[in-house]
């Protein structure tokens, strides 16, 4: 049985930045032998140190939901659709080293916006900046590329972290190299399929990704001059509309993405994609679930990544 801080594989831990960089390395070497992949390994020990706590500037992770073991799964996945990317034989351009290297160091910190700054007065929870975290994951990027002797690439990498949200129509990023735009397809792709085929989706969704909705200011729309709308009543609300958001996605990835997920495929030589698998398995299960009045059925244990002093949200926020 496949274990719930592990890969779509059962082999790599996705909680270990260790274990998930020595992986990204491997695809990398594999793709560019003697390549220079210093500005990688960098980048995996500073996402570490930042997610810990470790950075001068910035609290540790608070975000259940969007952690650690989020991102280094959509980093797993970014490059895994980049070397099946670079595998496929049908006329692409070749992908340089560069572009590999820029689109992972992208998926690693395609989230940074939602720590906080030590200094922050303003913000209690890290959630509260979900309609802005890839804005301020955009400006990260581009003051962090130069620091690891990718400057060239810090305007781009500034542009590619915005195929991840919804804080910019695609057509509206501006990059003006064709294959560059591939890799930002390639990453919103790989955003959207990390974490729909994780083994716990419906799990985090129910008790992580409501409360993160709730103090991102989510759950309630007023339209102008209308009534406020309840969009998410509740964490098993959120699960009961899964398959709703999965039918928005689906087509996400196919019209605005440019099914970027078949790489996958090619990655693993196989006709079989076990991400899109994994997701109609938990899509399936969420439409099972629709018409109960709870999520009882839902035990699976996800891991638990944040440090033991960190509170992700109040304790008096109602989440069934």
């Amino acid at each position: 049985m496949r274990r719930s801080d592990f890969d779509i594989t059962d082999k790599i831990r996705t909680t270990d930045p260790i274990d998930v960089g020595d992986e990204v390395m491997r695809l990398y070497r594999g793709l560019y032998p003697g390549g220079k992949a210093r500005p990688i390994e960098r980048a995996f020990r500073d996402l570490s140190a930042l997610y810990h706590g470790k950075h001068p500037d910035y609290n540790p992770c608070d975000t259940e939901y969007h952690d650690i073991q989020h991102v280094l799964d959509v980093t797993l996945t970014m490059a895994r659709l980049l070397d099946g990317y670079a595998r496929s034989h049908r006329g692409n351009p070749p992908l340089p080293p560069a572009f590999f290297s820029v689109g992972v160091i992208t998926a690693l910190f395609h989230d940074v916006g939602y720590l906080r700054r030590r200094n922050d007065r303003r913000h209690r929870y890290g959630a509260e900046y979900t309609l802005t975290h890839v804005t301020r994951g955009s400006h990260f990027l581009r003051a962090y590329l130069p620091r690891i002797g990718l400057k060239q690439y810090a305007a781009a990498a500034s542009q590619l972290v915005h195929f991840t949200g919804y804080e910019r129509d695609v057509d509206s990023i501006e990059l003006d190299d064709p294959l560059l735009r591939r890799v930002g397809e390639i990453l919103g792709t790989a955003d959207v399929i990390a974490q729909m085929s994780d083994r716990c989706y419906l799990e985090k969704c129910r008790d992580r990704l409501y409360p993160e909705f709730v103090l991102g200011g989510l759950v309630r729309r007023k339209p102008s001059g209308g009534k406020t709308l309840v969009v998410f009543s509740s964490g098993s609300d959120l699960v009961r509309k899964t398959p709703g958001f999965y039918r928005n996605a689906v087509k996400r990835l196919d019209e605005q993405l440019h099914r970027a997920y078949r790489y996958a495929e090619k990655h693993f030589r196989s006709r079989r994609n076990p991400y899109i698998e994994e997701m109609n398995k938990n899509v399936g299960y969420a439409e099972v679930l629709a018409d109960e009045s709870s999520g009882k059925r839902l035990r699976r244990q996800p891991p638990s990544t944040l440090l033991p002093r960190v509170r992700a949200y109040p304790a008096d926020l109602v989440i069934v």
